[in-house]
């Protein structure tokens, strides 16, 4: 490779700092002490980060496209969404205490858990599971045309892949890149805009990123999709986290939302709702077309190049096979440095609401998928 692994680790940790806006020392983070939510069963005032431009977590955009969480909080209590370019943006604010609710990727929620010196956030749901979100493998438009997804990995060997060191996708890349045993020439530490900017300039043989970027480059004729996680059986997830002191004080706040996000869920996964969801999605992220967005939830791609039949579980809860997968990731972050530990705390998860309300609504994990369908399916 281009450089040996002690720059790279060193560049994991400068990148995810560049990617996601988190640094390791906490002090240049403003200390938010407890914020006072009112007593259970008062109006509340709440700020939620969450991110069109992250698929994964589009739970949230239907919680403010349909408003799911009036039937359920407080007569006179006031919501305003507030828009995170990268989850980092929502941790960090979730962190100064001017966030409450976040709705992030799975790197920065578990960060999120081990800022507790900071303020103490916790993740109480998971948004979605899936392998092709954002573990999305792109080529250049004229790379080979390969007869399996495993044979478009190897084809990286020797050449120059560009991935937002740090991230989820760097973590699949280097699981995809192990499993092949794929050496490329270099490693690019650069960000989504800087990626589509090589494609584009012809700069780049592939990069690894999430959706709805990837579905809107190969839209655009940028890059075509190679393989995923899938392809390599490697998993990404989205979370839903909180603060601690929300949590403790209001509790009723904390029932309501999740049974509306459990609401929100069981809407993204009906397939008859499809073309709205991409609707509310275009409606809320700018530089997408509807088709871009709906491709990146919905679209069904070819096993050849890395497609599944299902582009997202939602398993709502935090399942063993949830757990399994953040202590994988956690062990990730803490091995470029980006989280002083290894393993999160005990408390960091809190499967306990989502677990109460799927027992009293009568159902269980997963709650839901969302099937992979035909681009007959789009209907503008």
């Amino acid at each position: 490779m281009a450089f040996c692994m002690n720059h790279r680790v060193r560049a994991a940790v400068a990148g995810f700092a560049a990617a996601f806006g988190l640094i390791v020392a906490a002090p240049s983070i403003a200390v938010a002490g407890d914020i006072e939510y009112g007593k259970p069963g008062e109006p509340v005032n709440l700020v939620i980060g969450y991110q069109p431009y992250y698929t994964e977590s589009w739970s949230g955009v239907v919680m403010r496209g349909k408003k799911l969480y009036e039937k359920y909080l407080p007569k006179g209590s006031t919501v305003e969404f507030s828009i995170g370019l990268q989850g980092a943006v929502i941790v960090n604010a979730m962190l100064a205490g001017k966030q409450h609710i976040g709705y992030v990727g799975d790197m920065p929620g578990i960060v999120s858990t081990t800022k507790e010196q900071v303020a103490d956030i916790r993740i109480v749901a998971t948004l979605g599971i899936g392998t092709d979100q954002c573990n999305v493998l792109l080529a250049r438009p004229d790379a080979p045309k390969f007869n399996n997804a495993k044979e478009g990995i190897k084809w990286l060997d020797g050449k120059r892949i560009a991935v937002p060191l740090g991230s989820c996708a760097d973590r699949f890349a280097q699981e995809a890149f192990k499993k092949e045993a794929v050496t490329p020439a270099a490693v690019l530490n650069q960000n989504i805009e800087v990626i589509t900017s090589g494609f584009r300039a012809g700069k780049l043989d592939a990069a690894v990123i999430w959706e709805p970027t990837a579905s809107r480059l190969v839209q655009e004729g940028l890059a075509k999709r190679i393989a995923s996680g899938a392809t390599v059986n490697e998993k990404d997830g989205a979370f839903l986290t909180m603060r601690a002191d929300l949590i403790k004080q209001r509790p009723d706040i904390v029932k309501a939302w999740l049974n509306a996000e459990l609401d929100a869920q069981l809407y993204l996964a009906d397939s008859k709702n499809a073309m709205e969801v991409a609707g509310m999605a275009a409606q809320q992220a700018t530089g997408f077309t509807q088709k871009m967005l709906w491709a990146s939830m919905y679209a069904k791609y070819p096993e050849e190049s890395g497609g599944a039949p299902v582009r997202l579980t939602l398993p709502y809860t935090i399942t063993p096979e949830v757990v399994a997968q953040i202590t994988s990731a956690a062990s990730f972050l803490f091995s470029i440095k980006s989280i002083n530990a290894d393993k999160l705390r005990a408390e960091a998860l809190m499967p306990e609401f989502t677990q109460t309300i799927l027992k009293e609504r009568g159902l269980s994990s997963p709650i839901g998928k969302v099937v992979a369908l035909p681009e007959s399916e789009f209907k503008q």
